[in-house]
């Protein structure tokens, strides 16, 4: 049997609880561990489920529609592949995905992230109660997925190291999205290749080449990364 992609299960956080009644809100990215602590921890306490819908999805369902409903927001992790100076962007090919997105540019790897147990609203009906797991484990798990479900990479022991998180409120999209913002520094040798060439092709590019070059291209979260990282690198 086939379920519709708009039947998943994502988790999401209550707006007022996340930002703390917007006392924590920022609009772009933020490393400030003040902050991010705060926000992770909120999740953490506050995180639930909801039918991830879609903007084109016109069933009313009692599960809901994630993807229209700007009083949550969906955490997703967004992790940015490094290797000598060189990012690992991936392009959205013609046959993959939303029209919108095609030739677009992205930064990093990332999704939707399940709650324990269940992945599809008719599941529910198996596991009328899912175990409640810390968020630091779900986003491991559901990061692990999404990594091994684009990239295939031939190295060992990846370690992510947090950078911040991403918010962008300024469209419709961004409003029901906020990224958690990792980065996995690879070895000089280590290769990287996307899984679905179908839909997606794989390119390395410098900073410079993605300010300079190709920055248009970029989803909204791929500028806010390149703009975070040119000033992180400005600092250094």
């Amino acid at each position: 049997m086939t379920f519709k992609k708009e039947d998943e299960l994502v988790l999401v956080v209550p707006r007022d609880k996340l930002f703390d009644n917007e006392k924590l809100t920022f609009q772009g990215s933020t490393s400030d561990s003040n902050i991010v602590d705060a926000i992770m921890e909120n999740i953490d306490k506050y995180y639930t489920s909801m039918r991830r819908g879609g903007v084109n999805d016109t069933s009313d369902s009692f599960f809901g529609n994630a993807e229209l409903n700007f009083d949550y927001k969906q955490p997703i992790p967004y992790v940015v592949i490094r290797r000598e100076g060189f990012y690992f962007v991936t392009e959205r090919l013609s046959k993959g995905g939303e029209a919108r997105l095609h030739g677009k540019l992205a930064m990093g790897v990332g999704g939707h992230m399940n709650p324990p147990k269940t992945t599809y609203v008719h599941e529910l009906a198996y596991y009328p109660w899912s175990p409640r797991y810390s968020f630091g484990r779900l986003l491991e798990i559901n990061t692990q997925r999404e990594l091994e479900e684009e990239l295939s990479i031939n190295q060992d022991g990846l370690e992510i190291k947090p950078i911040g998180l991403i918010n962008d409120d300024s469209d419709t999209v961004g409003r029901v999205h906020l990224g958690i913002l990792g980065i996995i520094d690879l070895d000089p040798l280590a290769t990287v290749e996307v899984i679905e060439t179908d839909q997606l092709a794989g390119h390395w590019m410098t900073l410079d080449m993605l300010k300079e070059k190709e920055y248009d291209r970029l989803e909204n979260w791929g500028k806010i990364v390149v703009d975070l990282l040119c000033s992180k690198q400005s600092d250094e």
